[in-house]
């Protein structure tokens, strides 16, 4: 984020879901704190401790407010960011990528219209993740030729695709 704390980007403040197992809690409140400071609505779908829990239990509570309308985006965290991203790329119409640095995270945006965030608890300081959630948010979809490939996701997800090749 910027050195003011607030979110650099061009669209209106945006309601981002929020699942962090206790691998990405020390993550959490200065990422929490800083999209709230931003002006984003944060839904909080836990945990609340660094006690040891199951993360397809919150990645599945926040891709899921994604994947139903009630999030414009999600960002979750765990250990490696691994297994939240696949738990959130089981849902309907999410579209999640474990970014590692913040050009992983434009480019998901601009050439696969991701719509949740993973990150690696273990791995990331709250700068360097900050940094990928600016990317993140900042990052506008490209349409045109990625979106034939975006509706072909989706195609995959409702066993269409093998039908219409």
């Amino acid at each position: 984020m910027s050195g003011d704390g607030v979110i650099p980007y061009s669209q209106s403040p945006m309601r981002i879901a929020a699942g962090f197992d206790h691998a990405g809690y020390p993550l959490k409140e200065t990422i929490v704190a800083a999209l709230e400071a931003a002006g984003h609505d944060v839904v909080d779908c836990g945990t609340d401790s660094a006690e040891s829990v199951d993360y397809p239990v919150f990645a599945e509570r926040a891709a899921a407010m994604v994947s139903e309308g009630d999030a414009d985006r999600a960002v979750l965290a765990c250990g490696s960011g691994t297994g939240v991203s696949i738990v959130a790329n089981k849902l309907q119409g999410v579209r999640a990528v474990n970014a590692r640095d913040p050009e992983d995270a434009e480019m998901a945006r601009r050439h696969n219209d991701a719509n949740v965030l993973a990150l690696a608890g273990r791995k990331l300081g709250s700068g360097e993740a900050q940094a990928i959630i600016d990317a993140f948010l900042l990052a506008e979809f490209e349409g045109g030729r990625h979106q034939r490939r975006v509706d072909q996701i989706a195609k995959i997800e409702n066993g269409a695709l093998k039908e219409a090749t």
